[in-house]
């Protein structure tokens, strides 16, 4: 019971490096613990003149073109973070402060992967505090033409996502998920990000793009994929759709108890779910589990 009464931040740094997805950059960063209420904080240690900490938090969201950025007001801006947010919200780290000397984080191999990996050579720490939770009270919807996400009230966490492409490569795919640590370590963190062959040089002129190869991106073109060792999982892309929602999801500021469905959704989406709920705070509220943290303190 204790890893869920307890806030939880890094007993050591986690440290990685490599290049952005979209820039091309190469990036190091430092996932640092952090103390008690201090959420998750990314750092631009590459800029000097200028306030360079961006709190992850939904309405710090500043584009969502293919990926999650945030800023803060000097500008300053931290892109495609969901990846990570993913795997700390899903390991239970409440607390941490990213480093990066770079304007993305690193894309590794386009899924959670080896951000679970790293965190867990790090390893956890427990603090004295109660982990906080959102638990939604109401359903609360936004709605895009045909796209759609969700919140609902449920007893745990639940991950549901429907997406539909043209290609047969991918089709129609489903997932409905009750999510927590080993859900997410056996059926989601692995799932990387895909995209078509057909967009990419219409992404690389827009800026985007720069970074991406089959190292690092599921490549489909027209009704195949492209990468040799083909999909880990037969239903990988709506997978990896579902790890994107808890990332960004995330930005709420803690963990959820409740109930997501995504259809046809993406960044954008999700993002406006996250305002639409700040802005609705008869729809949740904040639960800890003190009875508990009393009972085993």
């Amino acid at each position: 019971m204790s890893a869920q009464v307890y806030q939880h931040t890094l007993k050591s740094p986690a440290l990685f490096a490599g290049i952005g997805v979209h820039t091309g950059a190469y990036t190091r960063v430092s996932v640092k613990p952090a103390s008690v209420d201090a959420g998750i904080v990314f750092v631009r240690t590459d800029i000097a003149d200028r306030d360079n900490v961006v709190p992850a938090h939904g309405e710090a969201v500043c584009k969502t073109q293919l990926g999650t950025v945030i800023g803060n007001a000097a500008g300053v801006t931290v892109a495609t973070i969901e990846h990570l947010m993913a795997a700390l919200v899903m390991l239970g780290v409440d607390n941490a402060v990213v480093e990066l000397d770079g304007p993305e984080m690193p894309i590794m191999d386009g899924s959670s992967a080896p951000f679970v990996r790293v965190l867990d050579r790090a390893g956890l720490r427990s603090q004295d505090v109660a982990r906080a939770y959102i638990e939604i009270l109401d359903t609360v919807e936004v709605i895009d033409g045909e796209k759609r996400a969700t919140l609902r009230p449920a007893s745990g966490f639940e991950v549901a996502f429907d997406i539909a492409f043209d290609s047969a490569a991918i089709g129609r795919q489903s997932v409905d998920l009750v999510m927590d640590e080993q859900m997410f370590r056996d059926e989601l963190a692995d799932c990387r990000t895909f995209g078509f062959l057909s967009d990419v040089e219409a992404l690389r002129a827009m800026g985007l793009a720069r970074g991406g190869s089959m190292d690092n991106c599921v490549v489909v073109d027209g009704d195949a994929i492209l990468n040799p060792e083909g999909l880990r999982r037969p239903d990988e892309p709506v997978r990896h759709k579902a790890l994107d929602a808890i990332g960004d999801l995330f930005l709420l500021g803690a963990p959820l108890l409740g109930r997501f469905e995504g259809v046809l959704a993406g960044h954008g989406l999700n993002n406006a779910l996250v305002r639409a709920l700040l802005a609705r705070p008869d729809a949740w509220r904040i639960r800890t589990f003190a009875e508990a943290l009393r009972q085993t303190g």
